[in-house]
């Protein structure tokens, strides 16, 4: 059986409680309270409220026993932002945005618990594709030497011309 319990409106951005949710995601509630115990963030606070609601949810209306209980889920959503200013120089202002969170916790009796994939912090590979060379300058150049020549034939030609 499943056992839910949410915390919304946490004064705390999500990426930083995303960390300290992953942690305990798939432990069992008694090893999840205790890391969480001895985890120095204000995420681990707030979420340890969170699961001591959901253990008591379990024992009171659904009559289960804590030391069965394991963390299936342990997620944590945006909330709305609070927009506030700071004033800066010249007159301006500076944004502010304090971030909320919505935390969701569900616990469950059941033996066998899909544990979570682990992400490869290795990035993913690119292939590069090559781009086609420019065509080489040396064919340009014999084009450049047969124009002066012909200019000079012609150049010769007209002195003859005057010659005679």
């Amino acid at each position: 059986m499943e056992v839910k319990s949410t915390y919304k409106y946490a004064r705390i951005s999500p990426k930083k409680a995303r960390d300290v949710a992953r942690a305990i995601q798939g432990m069992p509630v008694s090893d999840a309270l205790d890391a969480l115990a001895y985890t120095p963030r204000k995420a681990a606070a707030l979420i340890g409220k969170t699961l001591k609601s959901a253990v008591a949810n379990a024992e009171n209306n659904h009559e289960l026993i804590a030391d069965d209980l394991t963390v299936k889920e342990a997620t944590v959503g945006d909330g709305p932002t609070f927009k506030r200013f700071k004033p800066r120089a010249r007159g301006s202002a500076g944004a502010i945005r304090k971030r909320t969170s919505h935390l969701y916790i569900i616990l469950t009796d059941e033996e066998e618990i899909p544990e979570p994939r682990e992400r490869s912090s290795k990035p993913k590979k690119r292939t590069v594709v090559a781009k086609p060379k420019a065509k080489a300058k040396k064919a340009a150049a014999p084009k450049k030497e047969e124009a002066p020549v012909e200019v000079e034939e012609v150049k010769a030609e007209d002195n003859n011309k005057d010659a005679e």
